[in-house]
């Protein structure tokens, strides 16, 4: 019996971005699907997130890209000033050039709407899904021919493999993987503000970064232009641990308090903010155990400073569907294949986010260096550079070499 044949659902551990692409790239697939959520209703929160052309890509092949493309707002470039100065260090074209060369836009959008338009896909495809909420998975057992996940009330749950979409506080990982979360002591304050409130001067359509010592702000426009994305992040100097609640806003003009009026000019405007304490984790060489593995920040969690969270855990689902075709649906060798063909690119996310974020919050002598840089730097060689990240396609996702 193929793994199609078998009725008996993958058990997809986690509703979240990465959770709803997996899901919808195996139902796509044939294959009946078992979503467990522990929150009690599948939704997303956060604020905007930004979406490079890789995830368009993985999103066109799980079949929402249309979907995606009517929600989002299109950017017209990237720009970094330098937060102490207000200097332009470096502007990136995201035109034409930009979409000849990489297939697909670049675009900014809320996290709610990227996870609405996953959750769409699947609902459409109207059976061979089913949710389960208010449920945490507590444990896997596992044999030669499926797994049994118990959850925190006892209850189990059969299937063909498990997809561990559960987070960076992954219990699948947990479980096999035994590490620890790195926590970055890096602190991100979001905030959503009414465009009426921005400065007119600075509501540009772009992705806009301020960088200055061991802190930068990020802004952009959300759906419709009546709306700004605020990010801001900062190196504390406590102990933190990771999470999120409400941020106090006097925290934020304290970490903040040597940079420019512009920058001064937006932190003064939101009266309520999020704080999140980030962490990732250490690259691993293997997160594929039998027939269970891991899936987005379970597998590879990250730091914010690239923009890829969301962006590579669709990747990973498109990756795995393939795997689990060409393989003909043998659970163990497609697993082995998704996971051969993902960890590389993802490991090299994951360690050139750490350290675009030490080049945002460069100070004294490499804040100069960094300004220097890319001074005068043609477009074409920007996107040399992000050629590896910006160019994946799902026609060649698969490392079958």
């Amino acid at each position: 019996m193929s793994a199609v044949q078998d009725k008996r659902p993958v058990l997809v551990a986690g509703g979240g971005i990465g959770g709803l692409a997996a899901a919808l790239a195996l139902v796509r697939e044939g294959y009946n699907v078992k979503v467990i959520e522990q929150s009690a209703q599948i939704g997303e929160i956060g604020a905007g997130i930004q979406l490079s052309p890789n995830a368009f890509a993985a999103c066109d092949a799980l079949g929402v890209g249309a979907n995606l493309r009517a929600k989002a707002v299109y950017t017209e470039e990237m720009v970094m000033f330098d937060a102490i100065d207000a200097k332009r260090v470096a502007s990136i074209s995201l035109g034409e050039g930009f979409r000849e060369r990489f297939g697909n836009p670049y675009a900014v959008i809320h996290r709610a709407d990227i996870h609405g338009a996953l959750f769409e896909g699947v609902q459409a495809t109207t059976e061979g899904i089913e949710f389960l909420t208010s449920t945490k998975i507590v444990h896997v057992e596992q044999d030669d021919s499926g797994v049994t996940l118990t959850d925190a009330k006892g209850g189990q749950h059969e299937g063909q493999a498990v997809i561990g979409c559960d987070g960076v506080r992954s219990a699948v990982r947990q479980q096999y993987v035994g590490d620890s979360i790195r926590v970055s002591g890096h602190v991100v304050f979001r905030a959503v503000i009414d465009t009426a409130e921005f400065p007119e001067a600075l509501r540009f359509t772009a992705p806009c970064i301020w960088v200055g010592p061991n802190c930068h702000l990020v802004h952009y426009p959300l759906k419709g232009g009546d709306k700004f994305n605020l990010a801001v992040t900062f190196h504390s100097d406590h102990a933190e641990e990771w999470g999120s609640m409400d941020g106090d806003p006097a925290e934020v003009q304290r970490y903040f308090r040597a940079t420019c009026e512009q920058v001064q000019q937006i932190l003064r405007i939101p009266k309520a903010w999020k704080r999140w304490s980030t962490a990732d984790r250490d690259p691993i060489e293997q997160w594929t155990f039998g027939r269970a593995t891991l899936l987005g920040d379970a597998a590879h969690p990250m730091v914010q400073y690239l923009a890829q969270g969301a962006c590579t855990a669709c990747e990973d689902a498109v990756t795995l569907a393939r795997a689990l075709r060409h393989e003909g649906g043998d659970w163990p060798h497609a697993l082995a294949l998704y996971e051969k063909s993902r960890v590389a690119r993802t490991a090299r996310v994951v360690l050139s986010a750490r350290e675009m974020g030490r080049i945002y919050h460069a100070k004294g002598v490499e804040r100069l260096v960094r300004n220097d840089m890319w001074k005068g730097r043609e477009q074409e060689r920007f996107y040399d550079a992000l050629d590896w990240l910006y160019g994946w396609t799902a026609e060649k996702c698969l490392a079958l070499d």
